[in-house]
């Protein structure tokens, strides 16, 4: 089942069913002020249904996003921010009241293991999520809003998909078919962001945003982190991971940008049918022609308990570096290393996945080209630890040959990002939304 993406943008919802003497409650009313000018932070900016959206929700969520990617969260920023936030937060009022409309509870276990895995993803310490946001001023409660709106609405859409919620062998087979056909064509390792616009005639609130966003991302704001906050897509909690798509399965826009963009580059937005995209292209390649070296590896992690001054290291740092010198003399397998990392603290995951050879940096590859299975490489000291690997696995593949199972995950990818899209259109169509402040 794919992703949920971080709702977008919509401060009002077209096709609302109001009665007329009721008409004049959705007219936007100024939020009162306070002394200094400033808009208190329990004012109400909406009203989704009967359900409240204040000014201290929109700022927390705001907050949230510039603590995940490391941005200064300015005023200016957050002004230009906002629209989109409260656009993203509507949605979520709408799906979280969809969920219970159909009686979807996210169990507290489920929500505390996505906290768990972002911790891990992101190499840190358990709880330290809970210290980051606390030190910020943020309540743990807005991150765990969001969580539970992205695995509850995939229940969601797996119950509005039924029995299309599962991928047949015709289906599979057709699709190698068609791939077989466009042998030798170019296939696209690709990221997204999509901005929906509402209405077509009206754009400029969302184009301003996107170029915002473009801005940051090319600032240096992690394209992931943006991604899972911001995307109408379901490509948002793999941070925007579309996967190696063929152009038949882009838009025809995209394509184009797609032949012409370098690797790593930040398109400029791009006007598709339902919104914007903001794309970045990770690989490229050949249907059917990119043979390459897989890798499976493990690694043990032997944490520092203070930053690394190689002029100065500390005690603590020259008796890892000794543990370190002593694990690679002593251990001969991938069991054995992956042991060694849980007895230091599971800092990183042992198990980095499966990795192409050509596709790691140019001083790892050295590292891992020539290392043979089962010997532990030197110690790698970072600033925060030591890194020994150990290569378990070696293959040559073609990476270009799409296997059933990824052909199947493709195709629901996409029958399930179509259900979401329409399924949003549908509740914001019947929602009615009573906008009280300008943001």
């Amino acid at each position: 089942m794919a992703r949920i993406a971080a709702a977008g943008l919509a401060a009002w919802t077209a096709g609302a069913i109001v009665p007329a003497d009721a008409a004049h409650a959705l007219a936007p009313k100024p939020a009162a002020e306070a002394s200094d000018g400033s808009i208190p932070q329990d004012s109400i900016v909406a009203v989704i249904n009967g359900t409240v959206l204040t000014r201290r929700d929109v700022d927390n969520r705001g907050r949230l996003f510039a603590l995940s990617a490391g941005l200064d969260l300015t005023d200016d920023l957050m002004a230009r921010l906002r629209p989109q936030i409260v656009r993203q937060l509507i949605d979520e009022r709408l799906r979280q009241q969809e969920m219970l409309s159909r009686h979807i509870n996210v169990p507290p276990e489920q929500i505390a293991a996505s906290i768990a895995d972002i911790e891990r993803r992101n190499n840190m310490p358990h709880n330290a999520l809970r210290d980051h946001l606390a030190a910020d001023g943020i309540s743990l409660t807005t991150m765990i809003d969001q969580i539970r709106v992205q695995l509850g609405w995939t229940q969601v859409l797996r119950e509005e998909m039924g029995s299309r919620g599962r991928t047949t062998a015709a289906e599979i087979a057709q699709r190698e078919e068609a791939l077989r056909r466009e042998d030798g064509k170019s296939q696209y390792l690709m990221s997204e962001i999509f901005i929906p616009v509402d209405d077509a005639r009206h754009s400029e609130d969302e184009l301003k945003f996107t170029q915002t966003i473009i801005q940051e991302l090319r600032n240096g704001a992690p394209f992931p982190i943006v991604a899972a906050q911001f995307s109408q897509s379901q490509t948002a909690l793999e941070g925007g991971m579309m996967g190696w798509v063929q152009e038949d399965s882009l838009d025809p826009e995209v394509v184009a940008v797609a032949r012409a963009m370098p690797e790593g580059a930040i398109s400029n937005p791009i006007r598709v049918a339902g919104g914007y995209v903001i794309a970045t292209l990770n690989g490229r390649r050949v249907i059917g022609h990119q043979m390459g070296t897989l890798l499976t590896l493990r690694q043990a992690y032997l944490p520092f308990t203070t930053p690394l001054n190689p002029q100065a290291p500390s005690e603590q740092q020259r008796a890892m570096l000794q543990q370190a010198q002593q694990l690679v003399a002593s251990t001969h397998s991938c069991a054995d290393l992956e042991a060694a990392n849980h007895r230091y603290g599971d800092k990183r995951p042992a198990n980095p996945g499966e990795l192409q050879l050509e596709r790691i940096n140019p001083q790892m590859q050295q590292i891992l080209a020539n290392l043979p299975p089962g010997q532990a490489s030197h110690p790698l000291v970072s600033g925060d630890g030591i890194a020994v690997l150990m290569v378990c696995a070696r293959q040559q593949k073609n990476f270009a040959q799409q296997t059933p199972s990824e052909i199947a995950d493709q195709l629901m990818n996409e029958r399930v990002e179509q259900t979401s899209r329409q399924l949003n259109r549908d509740l914001r169509r019947r929602a009615v939304i009573d906008i009280r402040s300008k943001v």
